[in-house]
């Protein structure tokens, strides 16, 4: 058996932040609760990133509602992809039960039934703020990467894209896109100004792109691209001195991956670039948690998977901490998995050869502890107990710790479709984003060009057919006269003549 007192000495002072913190729960040792240690987590480094990592039913759900509260609290704003749309209960307060009573009294932590501010949002069918971007918004590389076009492809995305620039046409949605690509592969005017201006394209690399935007589409990207855009300072909101939770619906697309890269990957984007540098804050200004993470990762290429480590690297500094919730650390690449500071570990279950083998993987990660036998005690972790090992204040990760979870304070259930419709109602950034813009962009202008061209080229086909036809009927005139009827009898029969002669019957008489 471990001895307790140092135990607790050692975590105690570990655990113990001098600034702004959250609390997690309680430690634990040789399965009992250890009151005397709170694992504490310091606000300034939550924006470290993080995993949150089990076995389904193992709590990772409520882990993550926990952690938003205790972000609210504090004042910290967060966005939470729901893709089992089990989230939402926390706009609601709790109830108190007899497993809040029996959890509260070991950890001897005071707990309030309460609810929470939330705004949801929607990047497909589901009720919600409706989040858009233009394509001019994601911009030539960035699109690219979503598409997966090789070197050559995305330069002439790069091209088409300066091209739009110089010729004044707005990119809004894919149809705009699509159109201009079509304009400059079919349109004779349109090769012609693409070839003087920017260098011949071959039409089959255009055809590649058209074909990728159309694979996009097909998951339900034509929705994502579009007016009004979503501006992310609208995630920054607090009530009543709590932070915002925005909870992003996104049950109906665990079957379209690319969409959701492509969403993450703009998020990412569109928050960099808007967010001033933040130095070394005392908390973080926003946390993203992506819950089934290895939905971003699932069929990514190799650049759109190096975008994400870098963005992943980059944010920090804006002040946003990235967390992602999945069964194991391995659904996440090493390249980011390494990037992130905090890990909290729900159980792992070591049915098969593969499962026993993550396990190791996983505890691997963590640091080295003489109190527990961390690859034995995390097959066997009770629901709501998770290893937690973290960042202190000087960017030192933290003892690995057994730790005794606390219950969220709002509703575990989720919200009925009445309830979700009455928040939708109520909320003032669904009337802001519900109405889509139709402006003129290059779908319109260009239409509008072609027809012009059609127009004034009517004049000259009109002439060019009474010429033909008034020739026409100078010739018939002719041909059906006296004189031309003998002259087209006469052709035929030296015709003829000819004819025989050149196969040696011209001298033959019958």
């Amino acid at each position: 058996m471990a001895d307790k007192t140092t135990f607790i000495e050692q975590l105690t002072q570990r655990y113990s932040p001098k600034g702004e913190h959250l609390i997690l729960g309680k430690a634990m040792l040789d399965k009992e609760v250890v009151t005397e240690v709170n694992v504490s987590l310091p606000l300034k480094t939550i924006n470290r990133h993080g995993l949150i990592a089990g076995a389904t039913g193992t709590g990772k759900t409520k882990t993550v509602q926990v952690f938003a509260e205790q972000l609210s609290h504090a004042g910290v704003p967060s966005l939470v992809l729901d893709i089992k749309g089990d989230f939402s209960g926390i706009a609601k307060e709790g109830v108190r039960n007899g497993i809040i009573d029996e959890r509260y009294g070991k950890t001897q932590l005071d707990w309030t039934a309460q609810s929470f501010p939330v705004e949801l949002l929607s990047i497909s069918g589901e009720q919600g703020v409706k989040l858009r971007a233009t394509v001019t918004e994601f911009g030539p590389l960035l699109l690219s990467k979503i598409l997966d076009l090789n070197d050559t492809q995305s330069s002439i995305m790069s091209i088409v894209f300066k091209y739009c620039d110089d010729k004044g046409l707005p990119l809004i949605d894919l149809e705009d896109l699509k159109k201009v690509l079509r304009y400059v592969t079919e349109s004779a005017e349109g090769k012609e100004e693409l070839a003087a201006n920017y260098g011949s394209i071959a039409s089959s690399s255009l055809g590649a792109i058209l074909r990728s935007i159309v694979a996009l589409e097909q998951q339900g990207a034509a929705q994502l691209f579009g007016e009004p855009s979503f501006d992310v300072l609208d995630l920054l909101h607090q009530r009543d001195g709590k932070g915002v939770v925005s909870i992003l619906r996104v049950a109906d697309i665990q079957s379209r991956p690319m969409l959701f890269s492509t969403f993450m990957l703009s998020l990412f984007a569109e928050i960099y670039m808007t967010f001033p540098e933040e130095g070394d804050a005392g908390k973080p200004k926003l946390v993203l948690f992506i819950d089934e993470a290895h939905l971003i990762f699932k069929e990514a290429s190799k650049a759109l998977l190096s975008q994400i480590e870098s963005m992943v690297k980059l944010i920090r500094s804006k002040g946003v901490g990235i967390y992602f919730i999945t069964q194991i650390p391995g659904d996440v690449p090493e390249e980011v998995l390494s990037q992130l500071g905090l890990k909290i570990q729900h159980a792992l279950r070591g049915f098969t050869a593969k499962d026993r083998k993550e396990i190791n993987k996983a505890v691997e990660n963590y640091p080295i502890t003489e109190f527990y036998d961390a690859g034995q005690l995390i097959q066997n972790l009770g629901i709501g107990e998770a290893f937690i090992t973290a960042l202190d204040e000087k960017g030192i990760p933290t003892p690995l710790v057994h730790t005794y979870l606390i219950s969220p304070e709002s509703r575990m259930d989720v919200l009925s479709a009445s309830e979700v419709s009455s928040f939708v109602a109520e909320s003032a950034l669904v009337k802001k984003y519900e109405e889509p813009l139709n402006k003129e962009s290059a779908y319109e202008m260009l239409n509008k060009r072609m027809e012009q061209a059609v127009e004034q080229a009517e004049p000259t086909v009109r002439k060019t057919t009474r010429t033909a036809k008034a020739e026409e009927g100078v010739f018939e005139s002719v041909m059906k006269s006296r004189a031309g009827r003998t002259f087209t009898t006469t052709i035929a029969r030296e015709g003829a003549k000819f004819v025989l002669g050149m196969l040696g019957l011209g001298g033959r008489k019958r």
